[in-house]
C-alpha cells in the first residue's frame, strides 16, 4: 500500500470551532455544546413456540439528554428573557442549530434542534478569590434533531 501524502491525510475536527445559532434570537458565542445524542429503542419481541432467542427489533427515535449550551455571562440577557417567558407559560419554541467548522471556517456539519424551548438556566459559579470567566448555561428540551 503507497505512503499517504500530507494533502492527502484527513484528520479529524478539531471540537474547538463552532457556532450556535438560534431563530429569531441573537446570542452571544458559546463555550461549551453537550446533548447531541439521538438513540433509537429497541423493542425485544417474544416469538411464540420458538425459544432460541429473542427478536430486537428497532423502535422510535429518542433524544436521551437535552440540549445544554454554555457561554460566559455577557449583557445580552436573550435566553434569560427567553426562560422567563416559558417559566410564565408563554412557550415559544425555536429551532437551533449548532455548526461545526473546520479550521479555515468553513461549515461542515450541521445539527438542527427542532422546536427546542429552555427548560432550565444555570447561573454562575462566583468565588472571589478565583479568576475564572463567570459561565452560566442552558438547557433546552427539543422535539428532534436532525443532521442538515
Amino acid at each position: 500500500m503507497p505512503a499517504m501524502t500530507p494533502s492527502q491525510r484527513k484528520d479529524p475536527y478539531l471540537g474547538t470551532n463552532f457556532l450556535v445559532e438560534i431563530k429569531g434570537l441573537v446570542v452571544a458565542g458559546f463555550n461549551e455544546v453537550s446533548g447531541l445524542q439521538v438513540e433509537i429503542e429497541v423493542q425485544e419481541y417474544r416469538e411464540g413456540g420458538f425459544n432460541e432467542f429473542i427478536h430486537r427489533l428497532p423502535g422510535p427515535a429518542r433524544y436521551p439528554s437535552n440540549l445544554v449550551l454554555k457561554r460566559g455571562v455577557a449583557d445580552n440577557d436573550e435566553l434569560w428573557k427567553w426562560h422567563q417567558e416559558i417559566r410564565q407559560g408563554k412557550i415559544t419554541r425555536r429551532d437551533c442549530s449548532i455548526i461545526f467548522r473546520d479550521s479555515s471556517g468553513a461549515e461542515k456539519r450541521r445539527w438542527t434542534f427542532e422546536g427546542a424551548y429552555p427548560t432550565r438556566w444555570i447561573g454562575p459559579d462566583l468565588r472571589a478569590g478565583s479568576a475564572a470567566i463567570a459561565i452560566e448555561a442552558v438547557e433546552f428540551a427539543h422535539r428532534g434533531l436532525q443532521r442538515t
